[in-house]
């Protein structure tokens, strides 16, 4: 007995079983009286409770730090100690998923780019339908801002099918100084090589087995995994299209994002350009 609520549970305990008085219980089990006749006088909090369990189940991948960030920009201020508290008495605790990979030797920080659009990063995500078969997603990041520029779910992407959704991008963005990828098929085609040509893109591959090297694509992908694919039971392709437009959606313009300030990408990129007009 350590906590005073298990303490009033076992002299409930004994007077209940042994018949014995409330003095006699808390004189047998050391335990002061005074602890035992206390009566609460905090609130429930019932609709902070509520707050939180709605944004916990909407958000179910995403721990109290997270969904602090969220009440707040709803309006809702509390202190993040009691919503720690609460979210924990709810358990709401999200469960780790599998065993984290861990990186060997050392690793040299990548530097970040100064500006939206100086740098792109390039990836293939599979997952697969409900009737078992399997399509590939996209995905296309802006390492500076974090945005989700690109995320295109097919049964087959091929390099030409790339180079046609990059164009597209890029006629409403602009053209990106450095784009970064893996040693992919797709990435290393005739159609890619021709058209970097082309447009006198730098393309830079990572170096073989080493991932880490394109880590803002593949902290993406992991997001993307854990809130969105492994989140949904897709019925077929066209379903699978519409949940991660709104999710692309939500990750751009609500989700927050811990590496830039626990702000949106686009929020993010709109606060960098009034900046630096001020400037």
């Amino acid at each position: 007995m350590v906590t005073p609520e298990a303490k009033r549970k076992a002299v409930t305990h004994a007077c209940c079983e042994h018949g014995v008085s409330q003095r006699r219980a808390c004189d047998v089990l050391e335990v002061d009286r005074s602890s035992v006749r206390y009566q609460s006088k905090r609130s429930d909090n019932g609709d902070l409770r509520a707050a939180i369990r709605k944004a916990a189940t909407e958000r179910r991948r995403f721990g109290y730090r997270r969904i602090h960030i969220m009440l707040e920009r709803d309006g809702v201020l509390v202190n993040h100690k009691k919503l720690r508290r609460i979210y924990g008495e709810e358990n709401l605790q999200v469960k780790r998923r599998g065993r984290r990979k861990r990186a060997l030797g050392t690793r040299r920080p990548i530097v970040l780019p100064k500006a939206p659009n100086q740098r792109w990063s390039l990836d293939f995500v599979s997952d697969a339908l409900s009737d078992g078969r399997r399509f590939r997603m996209l995905t296309v990041v802006d390492d500076f801002s974090r945005e989700n520029i690109a995320l295109i779910a097919d049964t087959s992407l091929s390099g030409s099918r790339v180079v046609r959704e990059l164009k597209q991008v890029i006629v409403s963005r602009g053209k990106p100084k450095t784009i970064v990828s893996d040693n992919g098929t797709e990435f290393t085609s005739t159609a890619i090589l021709k058209w970097v040509q082309e447009a006198t893109i730098d393309w830079h591959y990572i170096a073989p087995g080493k991932p880490q090297q394109n880590a803002f694509i593949e902290s993406f992908n992991g997001k993307l995994r854990d809130e969105c694919l492994n989140e949904t039971l897709f019925s077929s392709l066209k379903h699978a299209r519409e949940v991660l437009a709104d999710w692309r959606k939500d990750y751009n313009q609500h989700r927050p994002h811990s590496a830039i300030g626990n702000i949106p990408p686009l929020e993010y990129v709109k606060k960098f350009k009034v900046d630096k007009l001020a400037a």
